[in-house]
Parts: C-alpha cells; sequence; structure tokens
C-alpha cells in the first residue's frame, strides 16, 4: 500500500470510529467527547475522565490504540486492521475497550 492509500484509509478509519461513538452518544447510551488532531483522536468518557487514544502511524502504516488495558499496535490484512501480536481485529477490540471504560456494552463496527 503506497503512503497516500494508508493515509486515506486511516483517515477513513478515523472518521468512521468518531462518528460510531458521537453516534452512541448521541443516543444517551454513552458519554462521551471525541476530538481530533490530524491523525490523533482522543476519546474522552465524562463520567470518569479516563481515554482512549486512536492515532495513524503513517512510517509503520499501523493504527495505534492506546486504552487503560494498555497498547495496541494494528496492522491493515486482508481488508481489516489486525492486532500485531493477538490478531483481534480493530473494531472489536476498540468495542471491548469502549465498553469496559464506559460501563456499558458497546459494539463499534466499520460498516
Amino acid at each position: 500500500m503506497t503512503e497516500s492509500e494508508f493515509l486515506a484509509l486511516a483517515e477513513q478509519t478515523l472518521s468512521t470510529i468518531e462518528s460510531a461513538l458521537e453516534r452512541v452518544s448521541d443516543e444517551g447510551e454513552l458519554d462521551v467527547e471525541c476530538s481530533r488532531s490530524g491523525n490523533v483522536l482522543e476519546i474522552e468518557f465524562v463520567d470518569n475522565g479516563s481515554k482512549i487514544i486512536v492515532n495513524s502511524q503513517a512510517p509503520m502504516q499501523e493504527m495505534w490504540v492506546a486504552a487503560k488495558s494498555g497498547g495496541f499496535h494494528y496492522r491493515r490484512e486482508a481488508g481489516q486492521w489486525l492486532n500485531t501480536r493477538d490478531g483481534s481485529e480493530l473494531y472489536a477490540a476498540l468495542s471491548s475497550m469502549v465498553s469496559e471504560q464506559g460501563g456499558i456494552p458497546v459494539v463499534l463496527s466499520d460498516k
């Protein structure tokens, strides 16, 4: 994948995550605030002040996630962002992280 293809895909991924979380927040299920600064998406859980940070790393062609549960790297393989250590998928893992930090079940997807 070229750098410009990666950057476009990373931007789409960050926008998808942000839109999904804003939708959940608008429905009143979860009180989160999302803010973007370039390639960094900060997700703040208003009730407890915890955060999840999702950002793209163009030189490595990876998406990185920092959450209470740890730091994770995802590389694009077979049309999905897969964890470089355990093979878990980004949206499934992020759903678990958001659910854990937000205190309610949340399911995110790229659909």
